[in-house]
């Protein structure tokens, strides 16, 4: 894996703390031992973001232990799914008292670096021994639409490789990275900590109820603008949603910091509009595009390569091709899924997302393909764009498009502000739909009162709708969006039924 010579410089820091690179080695180092004089060859890590998540990381990858981060929001029968999978030997917490009770496990206070304490408990685990691909270092679990996500097996050496040639892409100088997002997510695991600690950079990992966030809802953005502005930080990885909140307080006043050099969004798909509008305020914003089964990040548009619109050229050392319109990458693939010797030593991963690669080689996304919308009048219409669309207008925080067999398209939006009223989400939704080809427009939409993004059961942690859940729960909603529909004929009249 690559190095980080002699002498590494890089600082681990919060808002209140900071640690050099022979601190934290020397941290790093007492817990590897520590686990491994333990016999711990499994260990999960369940905590909220901190200096010392990442020295338990980095001491995991140093000692070659399998690291199994536990995202905050799964649900009490996803984590024990994701445990009893792995057959995990071994937590690391900040909350001990919930494996206290579920496992009957002992716990013991890991002599970290002091702050925010972390516990290891060893559970008993009575499942089926797991049987995970050879070389097998950390497993992250897809927050895919089922109920039982699967747990996608890398090496530390190819996530380190990742880790390396991120930092070369994005090519700062000692960066100041700030982590907005859970350090359980691959992309801040990879990209906001390992790739500037590689280029002797300095990693600030406030704690998530620091920037405003409350589970993966963000109940407080003037607490994550007012640390963004204190940190004055060079890179910072976005959702969508997040770059949306930033321009929006651009536009009502609040100083961007002039450090940014290097905003990275990604997720799902970002309107060009919201990218063009962002770029105009001087929010420095690239998009990019990931999978976890190729370790996080596929391709990335960087100040020398980039075309507004796009996801960037592919990595180096990554090939992406196109079959029946599907992304297949290949290059840095997966070890596999946890317990699915079918899924071992791929050499391409099939990514169910619709795209294409335009005369200059930088992708284009287009939508899921198991999500594409087929009309009841033989209309493809990927959701993804349309909603991308919808949300590139400032009052809208949420989207979710409807139409599959059916005569024309609807959608269930959340807006930002409960003042916001429904004369003017429809004035919104007329503009879109004048932009828009007729089989495409959204002819009725049901307001939701509660957002989606406070429920992991209807949103991933990256902002993508679980369609089936959303479709389940809000049936009865649904179902009265068509039904001034009559004898099958499309509504010719935008309308709002608003809930």
């Amino acid at each position: 894996m690559p190095s980080l010579g002699n002498e590494p410089k890089f600082t681990l820091s919060d808002l209140e703390r900071s640690f050099s690179a022979a601190m934290i080695e020397s941290e790093t180092l007492a817990l590897s031992d520590l686990l491994r004089d333990k016999g711990i060859a499994r260990v999960a890590l369940l905590a909220v973001n901190s200096i010392e998540w990442a020295v338990v990381d980095i001491a995991c990858r140093d000692a070659e232990i399998c690291l199994l981060p536990l995202p905050e929001f799964f649900s009490d029968s996803q984590r024990r799914h994701a445990i009893a999978a792995c057959s995990v030997e071994a937590v690391i917490t900040d909350n001990p008292a919930l494996f206290k009770s579920e496992y009957q496990a002992d716990y013991e206070v890991l002599p970290l670096l002091g702050k925010q304490q972390l516990n290891l408990c060893i559970v008993q685990n009575n499942s089926k021994a797991a049987v995970l691909p050879e070389g097998t270092g950390k497993i992250t679990f897809t927050s895919g639409s089922t109920g039982e996500p699967k747990g996608v097996c890398l090496s530390h050496e190819q996530l380190m490789r990742q880790a390396d040639v991120l930092s070369s892409m994005i090519d700062i100088d000692a960066p100041r990275h700030l982590c907005l997002l859970p350090l359980s997510t691959l992309l801040e695991n990879i990209a906001g900590v390992h790739a500037p600690i590689l280029a002797q950079g300095e990693v600030i990992i406030p704690r998530q109820e620091e920037l405003g966030f409350k589970g993966s809802a963000l109940v407080d953005s003037l607490k994550l603008l007012a640390t963004i502005q204190s940190v004055q930080p060079d890179s910072l990885i976005l959702i969508p949603q997040l770059l949306l909140l930033l321009v929006n307080a651009i536009k009502q006043g609040w100083n961007y910091p002039a450090s940014l050099k290097f905003v990275a969004v990604g997720g799902s798909k970002v309107s060009v509009d919201l990218l063009i509008e962002a770029r105009e305020l001087g929010i420095p914003v690239y998009e990019g595009y990931g999978l976890s089964e190729c370790a996080s990040v596929v391709s990335l548009n960087i100040p020398h390569g980039q075309k507004l619109g796009s996801c960037g050229k592919p990595l180096l050392g990554l090939q992406v091709s196109l079959q029946e319109c599907e992304v297949v990458v290949s290059g840095n693939c997966m070890l596999g899924y946890v317990n699915e010797p079918d899924s071992w030593n791929v050499t391409e991963i099939r990514s169910g997302d619709l795209g294409h690669l335009d005369q200059d080689g930088y992708l284009h996304i287009d939508g899921r393909k198991k999500n594409l919308l087929i009309s009841s009048y033989g209309r493809n219409i990927s959701p993804e764009w349309v909603e991308s669309e919808l949300l590139a207008n400032p009052l809208l925080a949420e989207a979710v498009l409807l139409g599959d067999a059916r005569p024309y398209c609807t959608a269930l939006l959340t807006a930002h502000s409960i003042a916001t009223s429904d004369a003017e989400i429809q004035a919104g939704v007329d503009q879109i739909n004048s932009v828009l080809p007729d089989y495409a427009r959204v002819m009725a939409w049901h307001r939701l009162d509660v957002p989606l993004q406070g429920e992991s059961k209807f949103m991933t942690d990256n902002g993508r709708p679980r369609r089936d859940a959303i479709n389940e729960a809000f049936q009865t909603e649904i179902d009265l969006l068509y039904a001034a529909a009559s004898d099958g004929q499309a509504m010719s009249d935008a309308q709002s039924i608003a809930g």
